[in-house]
């Protein structure tokens, strides 16, 4: 695995019109250079674009087709991959071809500083407020009664942050992010535009008369260090005592975090997924775009769902794939379908065996 921290690219690379070659890149990623060493990049693309002076990569084997089309300059690729074609691209060889992209897409998206410096006139924050060293506040946004702000924070435009909320070192705030009161955010967090952490949850309860009466979600949201959470995503605050989100999770957009729920460390949950209230999600779980959870469960660590799955039950066995909606084992759901599709043509079969069965019976 690279070690990200130990090298950088040269200070011309970061988005400017300078270049850089396939020799520079292969000392910055470990690989080796097969082609021509001066061959030089200023920008990435995708592998099935490519373009004069573009850096593309082969990371996954059905995209292999690509590999003898493209006209990146450069294409970055498996150590140990052997082209069946020929290829007109510069190859890098590094022994992990995601690793390398996430370093070199880092490092090209490092644009120049567009936060305003320090603390924006147009901002408003309460007399009461602790602010850290070298922070920024963007325009238009308020920081309320007795919040704090930690070290090197980044805090955009247009960003509200309630009484009493929480904020820990070096944490990135988009514009138009909504903290609501008593909220924890720990260090080193990315929250994009747009996102709610803390709104109340959805708590009614049933009347004699039909209608419903509000509960009072009197908790909180409490999300640890290294978390990112994508543009518009939402996280309700707890009934009583917090809704988690442990280290190193990351959401992307457009999620729904029900009151009480709990995500483990390093869980990754993709687009529109939806979490009811009260369910614990276990460590190093990978759940995918539209996936529902029902309240209330469980889930062990290292569960994988398929996108647009239905989790209707707890999930007790640790490292489980599912799919479905109910969402069951992976195989068992793949094999399943084989016969589920076949349906038509075997309901005509029985039909025609019936038919003659009867045509027998009649005789």
């Amino acid at each position: 695995m690279l070690q990200f921290t130990e090298r950088k690219l040269p200070s011309f690379f970061y988005l400017c019109p300078m270049r850089v070659t396939a020799k520079e890149l292969a000392v910055l990623l470990n690989g080796t250079v097969e082609g021509d060493p001066d061959t030089w990049v200023d920008r990435p693309s995708k592998i099935e674009e490519g373009g004069t002076g573009s850096i593309s990569f082969l990371g996954n084997d059905k995209y292999e087709s690509y590999a003898y089309q493209t006209d990146a300059s450069i294409l970055l690729v498996p150590k140990h991959w052997m082209p069946r074609k020929a290829v007109q691209s510069t190859l890098i060889r590094v022994d992990d071809v995601y690793a390398a992209i996430a370093l070199l897409f880092k490092q090209f998206g490092q644009a120049p500083d567009l936060e305003p410096a320090g603390i924006s006139e147009q901002s408003f924050i309460h007399p009461s407020a602790t602010i850290g060293s070298e922070i920024s506040v963007g325009r238009f946004s308020i920081i309320e009664a007795n919040a704090q702000i930690g070290d090197h924070s980044i805090i955009s435009d247009q960003v509200y942050i309630g009484a009493k909320v929480q904020i820990g070192k070096h944490a990135r705030i988009y514009p138009g992010v909504k903290i609501f009161h008593d909220c924890i955010i720990g260090d080193n967090c990315t929250i994009h535009s747009n996102v709610i952490i803390g709104c109340d949850g959805f708590g009614f309860a049933p009347q004699a008369d039909g209608t419903y009466e509000k509960i009072e979600q009197l908790g909180n949201v409490i999300i640890e260090d290294k978390v990112e959470i994508g543009a518009s995503t939402t996280i309700d605050r707890a009934t009583m005592g917090s809704t988690i989100i442990r280290k190193g999770v990351k959401l992307d957009n457009l999620i729904q975090i029900g009151h009480n729920v709990e995500i483990g460390e390093n869980t990754v949950i993709a687009a529109q997924a939806g979490i009811a209230g009260s369910t614990k999600i276990g460590k190093n779980c990978q759940i995918g775009g539209q996936v529902g959870f029902v309240g209330h469960v469980k889930i062990a660590d290292g569960t994988k769902v398929q996108a647009q799955s239905g989790v209707a039950s707890p999930v007790k066995m640790e490292n489980q794939s599912l799919f479905g909606s109910p969402a069951f084992n992976y195989t068992d759901y793949v094999r399943s379908y084989a016969v589920f599709k076949k349906l038509p043509d075997l309901y005509k079969r029985i039909n025609a065996m019936e038919k003659k069965l009867r045509e027998k019976e009649d005789q």
